[in-house]
């Protein structure tokens, strides 16, 4: 289990649709005994409607400050596994959230993942309202619109491709521990690992 700092979420996980944000964080907080929270869940709780449905009555920027909400609430108050809606880190005032959170102990993790992979998961027949279209050329798009800010709020950049929930809950498992190491001795340029599993890209 990472050993963060200060209070706050054991971690953070964010990354695209199909990067396994939820059944990673299911795997990682069976395996320390923890809760698992999903701030998308947290907002169809709090409006009583599923977020096709928000983006659909409301628009896309009344989720976003809903989502924007729930991840300070969640950060300020969950102590277990935190899984991120996909968009949220774009907010600028959750990457101050993120940064803060870390510059605090905490870890946020980066599940990446590529289309090929990405698409079975996600299951591109499902309603997602910024997937509507051409599915697999709007995740492509916002992809490559998103990784930037993924990798700038990321402690850690571990790829799922090909690897099941619980394999890739062990190589985080194993980035944690040499991230141990890099805060014990106060080595800044350890300080965040580098990416897993690069071999599979």
């Amino acid at each position: 289990m990472p050993n963060t700092e200060g209070p706050g979420p054991r971690i953070v996980l964010v990354g695209p649709p199909g990067s396994g944000k939820s059944t990673v964080g299911a795997a990682l907080a069976e395996r320390w005994h923890l809760a698992l929270r999903d701030t998308d869940s947290d907002v169809e709780t709090t409006v009583g409607k599923t977020i096709p449905e928000i983006f659909f009555d409301d628009g896309e920027p009344a989720f976003r400050e809903l989502e924007r909400a729930a991840v300070a609430a969640a950060v300020a108050e969950h102590d277990g596994v935190l899984a991120l809606g996909g968009g949220a880190v774009l907010d600028e005032r959750t990457q101050r959230v993120l940064a803060d959170y870390e510059h605090g102990g905490g870890v946020v993790v980066f599940l990446d993942v590529t289309l090929t992979h990405a698409a079975p998961r996600v299951g591109f027949n499902q309603s997602r309202p910024l997937l509507l279209g051409n599915p697999r050329a709007q995740w492509q798009a916002l992809m490559e619109a998103r990784r930037p800010v993924y990798e700038r709020v990321a402690t850690m950049r571990v790829l799922t491709d090909g690897l099941r929930p619980a394999d890739v809950a062990e190589a985080i498992e194993g980035e944690l521990a040499a991230l141990r190491v890099a805060r014990a001795t106060n080595d800044p340029a350890a300080a965040r690992v580098p990416t897993t599993n690069e071999g599979d890209e």
